[in-house]
């Protein structure tokens, strides 16, 4: 500790270093007898430094890197009871949508990534035809509206939560791949954040509704929401869904995520939601991709797509 002091005075003045050292030299002498006396005498011992993180603490009241300096009072950690607590079901086979928990309102987590991370320390993307084991485990089936052939694999860095670089995944058509790298290299740019991206497979399509995730995906291959005939642009690889718990879908009283009620009012601007001119909107409208949100009747916040349904 008592040479530290001589060596924060070197750097911090490097101009000044000859008179520095003829000074450090002639009291050479007292500042050793200082040291074996205001240092206890006894010998250093080499230890572990300690690190101190820029990221923010995860208490509740945190503001993350790359968000508004507003906005204080996100809820940063996810509840040890997130996407446990099945919810009862509706005749039609979603679930009863309730109030949203105070736990996930100003929802500011990033789950942790299911891929290994990409090099490099910015945006990064790799996109390449689906392998046979990505499509094994999406919910792509023979009878859906897309061959497997035409669907990317497309493994790309995104913003999280947490102010940090993550690495996800979609599973896109192929005629839409290059122009999403372009989407999601201007969202990472402005620092939009995601909590998780990773493609829907066969089990999570199939669990029982908890209403409270959030999950970024593309293909899905499954009818349009409430219909029971046909398909959704998802099921063409065509669409997009961004943070669908502050981005939910409402049609009269089906809202959905289930626990999402909460981010209908728009006015609420948390980290997360996808606005009007915002940077999610103007990336998908550079590459002429309607958003759900505009859509009069329903509303779909999470939802961009190739064709504007």
């Amino acid at each position: 500790m008592c040479f530290a002091v001589l060596k924060t005075v070197w750097y911090e003045a490097p101009t000044r270093r000859r008179t520095y050292f003829r000074g450090v030299r002639r009291l050479l002498p007292l500042l050793l007898l200082l040291a074996l006396t205001g240092c206890g005498g006894t010998t250093a011992t080499t230890g572990t430094p300690t690190m101190h993180s820029a990221l923010p603490s995860s208490s509740t009241t945190s503001t993350a890197p790359g968000m508004p300096a507003s906005a204080a009072g996100l809820n940063t950690r996810p509840p040890n009871w997130l996407g446990t607590r099945v919810l009862p079901r509706t005749s039609d086979g979603f679930g009863v949508v309730q109030p949203t928990p105070k736990a996930l309102r100003h929802r500011a987590w990033t789950l942790p990534d299911t891929l290994p991370m990409l090099p490099g320390t910015g945006f990064a993307a790799k996109v390449e035809r689906a392998p046979a084991s990505v499509i094994a485990r999406s919910t792509w089936v023979p009878g859906c509206p897309v061959a497997a052939s035409d669907l990317d694999w497309m493994r790309l860095t995104f913003w999280g939560f947490d102010g940090r670089r993550h690495t996800g995944e979609l599973l896109v058509n192929h005629s839409a791949s290059a122009a999403l790298v372009t989407v999601f290299k201007r969202l990472y740019g402005a620092h939009f954040p995601i909590e998780q991206m990773h493609i829907t497979t066969k089990a999570e399509a199939a669990l029982p509704p908890t209403g409270d995730g959030n999950n970024t995906s593309a293909f899905v291959c499954r009818p349009v929401r409430g219909q029971t005939t046909g398909f959704s642009q998802h099921a063409y690889g065509l669409a997009i869904d961004i943070d669908p718990f502050q981005n939910p879908y409402v049609k009269g009283s089906r809202v959905l995520p289930e626990l999402s009620s909460w981010y209908l009012d728009r006015n609420r601007r948390t980290p997360g939601m996808i606005t009007v001119g915002g940077p999610v909107v103007q990336a998908f409208h550079a590459i002429g991709w309607g958003w759900g949100g505009s859509w009069r009747g329903l509303k779909d916040y999470e939802h961009l797509s190739a064709n504007g349904r």
